[in-house]
């Protein structure tokens, strides 16, 4: 009976002897590790977000010129065409697209060029600085104004943009 008690005594006392140090430290260190990667993926996830928002932004703006085209058989020029406000037609007054979007980061316009209503290019500025636009060769100086990744550090390189059907890239 004495034994069986001590058997209990000790057994008791192995079941809530708790953790080591390095036990603790380990558990802490994997838990870390994990919160870094899910931290990571998740910022990842918010600037592809943005960045799909951005292109289906100049998706939308395309679709409006294209039928602006059709009507007037000209592109706006780079002057006409203000991000933000409505792209109307001056002389019918009909309505292409209602609000022109910016940026939905810095709220700043979209590139806009269209030297003589022939042709355009627009331009905007992705956080993800592997996706490069194809036809950066043309000719035309373009900036990312504003375009800055997390750290407030501006990114030149991370242009996207979208032309009009008769520029070849």
């Amino acid at each position: 009976m004495v034994r069986i008690m001590k058997n209990r005594k000790d057994l008791n006392r192995r079941m809530f002897k708790g953790f080591t140090l390095i036990e603790l430290l380990i558990v802490i260190i994997i838990l870390g590790v994990l919160a870094a990667l899910i931290t990571g993926n998740f910022f990842t996830s918010l600037k592809k977000g943005r960045d799909a928002k951005r292109k289906a932004d100049l998706e939308q703006v395309q679709r409006a010129l294209e039928m602006y085209y059709e009507d007037k058989r000209i592109y706006p020029l780079t002057a006409e065409l203000t991000f933000g406000t409505s792209l109307t037609d001056p002389v019918s007054g009909k309505v292409y697209m209602q609000n022109v979007p910016n940026d939905p980061v810095s709220n700043k316009a979209y590139q806009y060029l269209s030297a003589d209503g022939t042709d355009y290019k627009i331009f905007g500025c992705l956080e993800n600085n592997l996706q490069r636009l194809p036809y950066l060769s043309t000719g035309y100086t373009i900036t990312c104004d504003g375009c800055e990744n997390l750290n407030g550090t501006p990114v030149a390189d991370c242009i996207w943009g979208v032309s009009s059907s008769n520029i070849s890239p």
